[in-house]
């Protein structure tokens, strides 16, 4: 659970560093990197930050990569859990 939090925690950061970045016209985080933080389990913030800071909600495309991010975490946690694997989630 820390892992988790710390990824949403490390996601939430860098879409505030992207869009703080884009309003001062400097280095910009990839969208790859966003996208691996999301598939890594940083969607919950990925989602958070898109809504409350308005950033990377009008591109179609990132979108649709995005959600599929999140499709395919949601699939990966349900054949751990559909295996019988889950307990590795938890250390057991």
């Amino acid at each position: 659970m820390a892992a988790l939090a710390a990824v949403n925690a490390v996601t939430l950061w860098m879409y505030a560093a992207d869009k703080n970045a884009a309003r001062a016209g400097r280095w910009r985080v990839s969208e790859s990197q966003l996208h691996l933080l999301s598939l890594l389990g940083g969607w919950p913030a990925a989602w958070l930050a898109q809504q409350n800071m308005r950033h990377k909600t009008s591109k179609a495309q990132f979108r649709a990569l995005y959600w599929a991010t999140i499709v395919l975490h949601c699939a990966g946690l349900a054949a751990l859990v559909l295996t019988g694997s889950a307990g590795l989630l938890w250390g057991r």
